[in-house]
C-alpha cells in the first residue's frame, strides 16, 4: 500500500507527459499550457499555446487594450514566433472601449523542435477584470517525446480560434479620417454592420461610436482621429448575423472614386468623356477613316446611312465592353491592370503599329479591302461598307486608349469598384458617349444631305488621310524603343517592312488574274507568317525614361515623397507614360512654359516623375491611392501635413501657376 501511494505521489509530482500541462488555478482563472500534438519530430513546427478559461463575468484583454487594460505577456524558454492574436470582442467598461476576451481563449506561438523531444516551461502574466481588475500570472511545464506527430486532444481549440484572414479588399484611410474597403461583393445586400478594431493603441479614438456606411462597392468607416495608416481588424457582420474577421494595413490616401461617385454620375461622367474622347490627339488618326466613312455616305440612301452608323457605334460600344471584361478578368486574376494596360506590352504596340501602317497603306492604294478593285460594283461595296464600319468602331477604341478625356478618370475608377455587371455598363456608356457623334446618323440620316457629293476628291482624301496612320506608327514605334530599346525599333521595322512587302503583293494579287494572282498571294501570306514571327523576339527591354520637362525633375518613389514631404517641402507629383498622348501634350503646353519653371523654383516645388511606360507596382499603388486606374495624374502636396490637391487631367498653364500660387511665398 506504502509502495502504491508512493508511486501515485511521484507521478503527480513530476512534470506532465500529455499536451496539456498542469493548471494555475485562481477564482477567476483556470490556465495552461497545451500543444496541438502529443509527439514532436526534428525540424517539424508545432503550435503551443497559452489557454485562459475565465470565469463568467471577468475578462483578459488583446494586444491592444483599448481606452484600458494590459495586454497577457507570455514567454517560453525556447525559441518561439510572436502571439498569434485571435480577434477580440468590444468591450464597452462604462464611457471607455476596451478590446479583450471573455470566456476561454487561447493564445498560440509556433515552435520548431530539435532532436530528442521537447521540454519547454513557460511563464505568463495577465490582466483578469470584472468589477475590480486583479493581476495574476502562472508558471508551466511541457514534456513532448519524440515521435510521430499527431493531433492531440487539444488540437481543436487551436483550429477554432477566431484569426483574421488578409483582406480580400484593398483598404485606404482618406486624409478626413475615412477608411474606405472597395470590393465588388460589398453591397448593403451582403454587409448589414461593420467595425473597427485598431492594432496600434491611439491609432483612432476606441470609445467614439463606429458608424459605417455600406453602398454598392464600398464600405465607409469614419474616424475623428485621421492617420497617416491604419492596420487592425475590420469585422463585417452579414444580414444572418455571420462575422467575417479581416486583417487590413491601409496606407495613406484618397477615399476610391465609387466612394462619392454614385452609379448615375458614373454613366453621365463616362458617356462625357466619351464624347471629348473624340477630340483627344490619340483619335486623329481615326478621324481620317470617319472622314472617309462619311464621304462615301454622301448620296446613299437613308437606310444604307443609318445602317453605317448603327454598325459603327456597335464596333465601339463592343470594344469598349471587350475592354472593360479584359480589365476585370486581369485583375480578378491578381494583375494590377489599368486604363491604357495593353500599350505597356512591347508586342501589343508592335501589332497595333502595323495595324495602323497596314491601315495606311490601304488608304494609299497599295491594296483593296471590301471591294476586289477601287470602284467596284456598288452593292459589294455597300455590305463591305457595314463591316468596315464596325471594324472602325473597333480600331478606334484601341487607339483611343493611351489618351484620357476630363471626366473619363473618375468614370473608370468607380466603374472598377462596382459588381462586374454594373462595370461593364460603365464601359458600354464610354463606347456610346464617343460614337454619339457618328452614331447620330442613325437617329437623323437625313443630315448626310449636307455632306459634299463624291467625286475625284474623294480619291485624294482618302491618299491625303494615310498620312495621319503613318504618323501614328511611327509614334508607336517610338514607344517601341523605349520599351524593348534599340532591338525593338528593328524588329518592329522589319516586321513593318514585311507587311509592306504583303500588302503590295496582295494588291498585285487583286489586280491580276492566273499565276499572278496566285504568286501575289502566296508572298502575301509568307510576308505576313515572316513578320508574325518577328514578334517571337521581341522582349522588353530596359525602360528608356521619358524626358524630362523640368531640369529638377527626380523619379518618383514612394520613399522619395515622403523623404521630401518630412522635410516640409511642397511636392509636384507627375504620373505619365510615353503611350500617354494626353500625358505628352499636357508636358509640351502646361509644364514646361518658363513661367511654370520659374514658378516651381519660387515656391521650393520638388518635382516628382513616374513614368508608368511599361508598368511599375509603385506608380499603380498611387494612382489607385488617389482613385485613378490610368495615367495622366497629377498630384500637388503643399509643405506640412495639409491635403493634396489633385490637378485636372487636362493642364493648362494657367491652372498650374494657379495652383502654385495657393503655396504662399
Amino acid at each position: 500500500m506504502r509502495f502504491a501511494l508512493s508511486l501515485l505521489l511521484m507521478i503527480f509530482a513530476a512534470p506532465a507527459l500529455a499536451a496539456e500541462s498542469s493548471a494555475a488555478h485562481t477564482p477567476r482563472v483556470t490556465a495552461t499550457l497545451v500543444s496541438d500534438t502529443d509527439a514532436v519530430a526534428a525540424g517539424v513546427p508545432l503550435h503551443l499555446g497559452l489557454r485562459l478559461q475565465l470565469a463568467p463575468g471577468w475578462h483578459t484583454y488583446w494586444q491592444n487594450p483599448g481606452d484600458a487594460g494590459i495586454a497577457p505577456e507570455f514567454t517560453l524558454d525556447v525559441p518561439a514566433s510572436p502571439i498569434a492574436w485571435p480577434a477580440p470582442k468590444r468591450l464597452p467598461e462604462g464611457p471607455l472601449m476596451t478590446y479583450g476576451y471573455t470566456g476561454s481563449v487561447l493564445l498560440p506561438v509556433t515552435v520548431v523542435p530539435g532532436t530528442g523531444g521537447l521540454h519547454v516551461t513557460a511563464s505568463a502574466n495577465w490582466l483578469v477584470c470584472e468589477k475590480i481588475c486583479v493581476p495574476e500570472e502562472g508558471h508551466f511545464t511541457l514534456d513532448l517525446p519524440a515521435g510521430t506527430p499527431a493531433p492531440s486532444a487539444e488540437a481543436p481549440l487551436f483550429a477554432a480560434a477566431r484569426t483574421p484572414r488578409p483582406s480580400p479588399f484593398p483598404a485606404r484611410i482618406s486624409g478626413d479620417g475615412t477608411l474606405t474597403l472597395t470590393g465588388a461583393e460589398l453591397s448593403p445586400a451582403t454587409v448589414a454592420d461593420a467595425w473597427f478594431i485598431p492594432t496600434v493603441d491611439g491609432s483612432i479614438q476606441p470609445s467614439a461610436p463606429q458608424k459605417a456606411e455600406v453602398r454598392d462597392g464600398v464600405v465607409l468607416m469614419p474616424f475623428k482621429v485621421a492617420p497617416r495608416s491604419l492596420a487592425g481588424i475590420v469585422v463585417l457582420r452579414d444580414r444572418s448575423g455571420e462575422e467575417s474577421l479581416l486583417a487590413i494595413d491601409a496606407p495613406a490616401g484618397a477615399a476610391p472614386a465609387a466612394a462619392s461617385l454614385p452609379l448615375a454620375e458614373a454613366l453621365l461622367f463616362a458617356a462625357l468623356g466619351g464624347l471629348i474622347l473624340n477630340l483627344m490627339p490619340c483619335v486623329f488618326p481615326i478621324l481620317a477613316m470617319k472622314a472617309m466613312g462619311l464621304a462615301r455616305l454622301s448620296g446613299s440612301e437613308r437606310r444604307v446611312v443609318r445602317d453605317n452608323a448603327i454598325s459603327y457605334t456597335a464596333g465601339t460600344v463592343l470594344g469598349f465592353a471587350g475592354l472593360g471584361a479584359t480589365l476585370l478578368a486581369l485583375r480578378s486574376a491578381g494583375s494590377a491592370a489599368g486604363w491604357g494596360f495593353q500599350f505597356q506590352s512591347p508586342v501589343a504596340v508592335a501589332i497595333l503599329a502595323w495595324v495602323l501602317f497596314g491601315v495606311g497603306l490601304n488608304l494609299s492604294g497599295v491594296f483593296a479591302v471590301g471591294s476586289r478593285l477601287a470602284g467596284a460594283g456598288d452593292g459589294l461595296a455597300r455590305r463591305g461598307g457595314h463591316v468596315g464600319s464596325f471594324g472602325t468602331g473597333l480600331l478606334a477604341v484601341l487607339v483611343a486608349t493611351p489618351c484620357t478625356a476630363p471626366f473619363m478618370g473618375a468614370a473608370i475608377a468607380a466603374a472598377l469598384a462596382l459588381p462586374p455587371a454594373l462595370t461593364l455598363l460603365v464601359f458600354v456608356a464610354l463606347g456610346l458617349g464617343m460614337a454619339a457623334p457618328y452614331g447620330l446618323l442613325a437617329f437623323a440620316p437625313g443630315l448626310v444631305r449636307f455632306l459634299p457629293r463624291p467625286g475625284p476628291w474623294m480619291e485624294v482624301l482618302r491618299n491625303a488621310m494615310a498620312f495621319p496612320m503613318y504618323g501614328a506608327a511611327v509614334w508607336l514605334l517610338w514607344i517601341a524603343s523605349l520599351e524593348a530599346g534599340e532591338a525593338g525599333v528593328l524588329t518592329v521595322a522589319s516586321g513593318g517592312l514585311l507587311l509592306a512587302l504583303g500588302a503590295w503583293a496582295y494588291g498585285l494579287a487583286q489586280r491580276s488574274s492566273g499565276r499572278f494572282r496566285a504568286f501575289g498571294r502566296s508572298v502575301a501570306i509568307v510576308a505576313l507568317a515572316g513578320a508574325s514571327a518577328t514578334l517571337l523576339r521581341l522582349q522588353a527591354g530596359p525602360l528608356q525614361t521619358v524626358a524630362s520637362e523640368a531640369e529638377a525633375a527626380e523619379r518618383f518613389t514612394p520613399a522619395r515623397l515622403a523623404e521630401l514631404r518630412a522635410e516640409g517641402r511642397p511636392v509636384f507629383v507627375n504620373m505619365t507614360a510615353a503611350w500617354c498622348v494626353t500625358c505628352l501634350v499636357n508636358e509640351r503646353v502646361a509644364l514646361s512654359p518658363e513661367a511654370v519653371r520659374a514658378a516651381f523654383a519660387a515656391h521650393r516645388v520638388a518635382y516628382l516623375k513616374g513614368d508608368w511606360t511599361a508598368g511599375d507596382p509603385a506608380i499603380t499603388g498611387f494612382l489607385r491611392e488617389h482613385a485613378r486606374d490610368g495615367v495622366p495624374l497629377y498630384v500637388l502636396y503643399p509643405a506640412g501635413d495639409a491635403s493634396p490637391t489633385v490637378l485636372p487631367q487636362i493642364l493648362t498653364e494657367a491652372t498650374v501657376l494657379s495652383e502654385l500660387d495657393k503655396l504662399g511665398s
